[in-house]
Parts: C-alpha cells; sequence; structure tokens
C-alpha cells in the first residue's frame, strides 16, 4: 500500500490526455477562473514542473467573460479542441449560475506553440445551466457528453449524449442518461456531472460525479455494451453506489471530477481525479482553490469491470 500525494496542487477539474506524438497534456480549472491554462510533458511526472500557456484568456464582458471551469482538451478529426464552460457574470439565478458550453480550436501539430481560435457556444437545443463538457469516438461515430439542468426535473444538473457530425456542433436531440437519485448523489446538492468515458472490456464507461463539492463529492458509474444503442438510454446500466469516495482514515476528500489516461507503456488505465486534503472550508468550497490534481492506477476484476479503491492510497 502506498499513500498518495498531489500530483499538481490548486488544479480542480483536471483532464490528461495522451497524444500520438508521445507527450501527455494537460489543463485544468485554475483558482481565478479567468482562463484556459494547458502545459505538456514527456511523462505524467514531469507535467508538474512543465511550464503552463494560456491558451485563452477571458474578455472582460460578454456572455463568457466569468467563472472559466472545467477545459477538456481531446484531438478530434485532425484538430485539437478545448471545451469548457462559462458564465456571462457571477450573478445565481433560479439558485444556479448561468454558465454555457463554449470550445476553442487549435489546427498546428504542437498545441502549446500553435494558435488558438474560438469557435463559439456548443448549442444543445436547451437553453439551461449546464457545463462539464466530454467527447468520445465509438465505432466511427462522435458523441458530445456533458451536464446540464432540466428545468422539470428536482437539481442542479443531469447527464446528456449527442451524436456529432463535427466536434464543434452537436447533430441529434440530446438524451438523458442519468439524474440524481441515490442517496449518495444529492448530498448538498442533487447532481450529476464531471462525466468521463473508457472504453475497455467490451463496454463503454461513463464515470461521473455527484453531491456537494465538499467532503460529500463522490463518483458513481454507468456502463454499456459496446454494440448497444448508446444513444438509447435503456442501453445503460447504473451502478447503486459509489465507485470513489471520501477517505477519511487518511484526509483525503470530495474525489471527483475525474479523466481519464494510459500509462507511457500503454498497459495501464490511469483514474485523474481531483481532492481536498481537509474539510474545514470556510465559505462556499467553490472559492476555496484547494482542490488538487491526483493521478493513480485503475484495477480490473474478473467481470471486466474498474476497480477504483480509495482516492488515498495506490492499490
Amino acid at each position: 500500500m502506498r499513500l498518495l500525494t498531489p500530483l499538481i496542487e490548486q488544479r480542480a477539474d483536471p483532464c490528461i490526455y495522451r497524444h500520438s506524438d508521445g507527450y501527455y497534456y494537460f489543463t485544468a480549472s485554475v483558482p481565478a477562473y479567468d482562463r484556459v491554462e494547458l502545459r505538456r510533458a514527456r511523462t505524467i511526472e514531469e507535467l508538474p514542473q512543465a511550464t503552463p500557456i494560456t491558451a485563452w484568456l477571458k474578455p472582460d464582458t460578454g456572455p463568457y467573460s466569468e467563472l472559466i471551469w472545467a477545459p477538456e482538451i481531446h484531438f478530434r478529426q485532425g484538430a485539437w479542441y478545448i471545451y469548457f464552460a462559462a458564465a456571462p457574470s457571477r450573478e445565481i439565478k433560479n439558485k444556479l449560475f448561468q454558465h454555457r458550453m463554449y470550445v476553442i480550436c487549435c489546427k498546428d501539430a504542437n498545441p502549446i506553440e500553435g494558435q488558438w481560435q474560438f469557435l463559439g457556444q456548443i448549442d444543445t437545443g436547451i437553453d439551461t445551466f449546464c457545463l462539464d463538457a466530454t467527447t468520445f469516438e465509438h465505432q466511427g461515430q462522435l458523441y458530445y457528453l456533458w451536464a446540464q439542468k432540466d428545468n422539470q426535473i428536482e437539481g442542479n444538473s443531469n447527464l446528456y449524449l449527442a451524436t456529432m457530425d463535427t466536434p464543434d456542433k452537436i447533430s441529434s436531440e440530446p438524451v438523458l442518461l442519468s439524474k440524481p437519485e441515490f442517496d449518495w448523489e444529492i448530498r448538498g446538492f442533487w447532481v450529476n456531472e464531471g462525466p468521463s468515458v473508457l472504453i475497455r472490456h467490451g463496454k463503454v464507461f461513463i464515470s461521473y460525479s455527484a453531491s456537494a463539492t465538499d467532503e460529500n463529492y463522490a463518483m458513481g458509474l454507468l456502463w454499456a455494451d459496446e454494440k448497444a444503442n448508446l444513444m438509447d438510454p435503456q442501453s445503460w446500466h447504473k451502478l447503486k453506489e459509489p465507485v470513489l469516495q471520501s477517505c477519511f482514515e487518511h484526509k483525503v476528500y470530495g474525489p471527483g471530477h475525474n479523466s481519464f489516461t494510459v500509462s507511457a507503456d500503454g498497459k495501464t488505465d490511469l483514474l485523474v481525479y481531483h481532492a481536498r486534503t481537509y474539510t474545514e472550508i470556510v465559505g462556499d468550497p467553490l472559492w476555496d482553490p484547494n482542490r488538487h490534481t491526483y493521478v493513480k492506477a485503475l484495477r480490473w476484476d474478473d467481470q471486466g469491470m474498474p476497480v477504483f479503491g480509495r482516492p488515498s492510497i495506490q492499490e
């Protein structure tokens, strides 16, 4: 048993992507919530020392001028894309911020040195609070997966899936995959958010996060058979219990908003997530900067299901 320490401090909602060029690319929410930051390194261990660049800086005013949250980097159809959420202000309306989802693009081979272009909003056809977009490809189809508020459903956000023809536009009606319903998903806030996809062992897995962003924050799991129609909500199975939650024994709290990457030899799946090391948060947890990035190996059981273990331990 080995206790884990943060990989990168004060970086929430972490996304690590290993590209075909052999580099790891890292982006995450910065405490000021004012930019999209990007760094790269040959190894995961070198990411903390890598010099970050600002791929995009928020404007002073306008619909995407505040609270830049949860950027995710992907390479799709020959170009780089970073998806993120942004709000027009810090005003709360109907108990929620007013985030919408946006995308920037870089067509250069090296996104650290290349030019990033703001492409605009990803329109889901639902004009409500939304965030935490990710994309994935499966059997030749590109998908968009995200969290959004439905005014007819209790809570802050649910998980939705849509197809995409291009990486900056969805091409189908959204389908609802999951909503907050279990006790561990509704502590503090009713939330399903931060989805991430891993396709292994004949299954498509979606991890996600739930509840308030304090020690109650925890991760759940959906899965579908890889041959199923992913746009059919009946294809998806939802575990009733969380797969990753606070470890009070070793003082690692609120693990969540994860991504997946792979070891340099391509043999080990890695879980990337954020967590805090204390529970005594003054005021709204949103403004506490000490959500740190962690990385640990993901294990698999005999049925081909992922075993997340505890956030504090490399098991």
